[in-house]
């Protein structure tokens, strides 16, 4: 029995025919900037699985923006550029990230919506005194270590149109927020926001109303400001290695910076190396991953299904 009766199934050959004649806009250049740490994005890949899918999105981008032409007609206002928002959830090590900026690429090569802003929900986490004041340091990822209120507020901004909206930024070297530092999004096309708990709801409902915010603020969602959604997923025994794998090849490249959150895990040997990282899974990731982040797979629109060589083995599209 299909798993997942709402959804086009395809498998690998099948969604690469969907491509029709979308040119390859990149090149192994441009695959080197966006491939994640351990990732193998060949260009025969991008060709065969992100070229459709930058085509499908291009036909939702043109609809979208036919509509709001056709609405702002209708109500007589002049016409204005709100932004198409594409939502990418998935776990930690899974690839998102490269998926994301790889979208954002490919999607700013079609001459219809060529500014193409991308986003991460990691900005929107509370700085680290904030979450050692609340006990959530060892919860970090979690819903509850989010500042939800705020992250509302900007996607609210976003598609109401406004001149100039503002996200805080992240620092994976530091382990922390950016202080004074911020992304600004200026009415793009496209806003791609990517993160861990993008598409959930009840436990994100329940971490906002322990915040301060308003109740209507409290009863709305991520995605209910996104036009379309996106799922990146794999088994989580072989993210869990993908983790381990990814934290190895760091203890040996950014952990050494004396700068680094990390820098103390620099000097583990392998065998210790892996029994840490492990250990964070086990207690924080694989926890976060069941409870809180795969339960929301079945929310997309369209799940990328990876096999252990990371190479990307079925698409689901939701049907309409």
């Amino acid at each position: 029995m299909d798993d997942l009766p709402l959804y086009h199934r395809f498998d690998h050959e099948s969604w690469g025919q969907l491509r029709r004649t979308t040119p390859l806009t990149l090149d192994e250049s441009d695959l080197r900037r966006v491939r994640g740490i351990n990732e193998r994005l060949a260009l025969d890949e991008v060709v065969e699985i992100y070229l459709p899918l930058s085509r499908l999105l291009n036909l939702y981008v043109a609809a979208s923006q036919g509509l709001f032409r056709a609405t702002d007609t209708f109500l007589g206002h002049r016409q204005r550029n709100v932004p198409y928002v594409i939502g990418i959830a998935g776990s930690v090590a899974v690839g998102k990230s490269t998926t994301a900026r790889l979208l954002q690429l490919l999607l700013s090569r079609w001459e219809n919506h060529p500014q193409v802003d991308l986003v991460t929900t990691d900005g929107f986490l509370y700085p680290n005194r904030e979450l050692e004041r609340r006990g959530l340091m060892g919860r970090k990822g979690f819903p509850e270590s989010y500042d939800l209120p705020r992250l509302l507020r900007f996607l609210a901004e976003v598609k109401s149109g406004k001149d100039e909206v503002r996200a805080p930024v992240y620092s994976h070297q530091s382990y922390d927020i950016v202080a004074g530092k911020e992304i600004v999004v200026r009415r793009p096309d496209i806003v791609i926001v990517e993160g861990l708990n993008v598409l959930q709801v009840g436990p994100t409902a329940q971490a906002a109303e322990r915040t301060d915010s308003p109740r209507p603020e409290a009863r709305r969602f991520p995605s209910d400001f996104f036009d379309f959604s996106l799922y990146v997923d794999a088994p989580a025994e072989v993210i869990e290695q993908w983790y381990v794998d990814r934290f190895l090849t760091l203890r040996a490249t950014v952990f050494k910076d004396p700068s680094s959150y990390f820098h103390r895990y620099a000097r583990l040997s392998d065998e210790e190396a892996v029994e840490v990282a492990r250990g964070i899974w086990q207690a924080i990731n694989g926890p976060n991953l069941r409870q809180n982040i795969r339960p929301t797979r079945e929310r997309a629109q369209l799940i990328l299904e990876k096999g252990e060589d990371h190479v990307v083995r079925r698409v689901s599209l939701r049907r309409l």
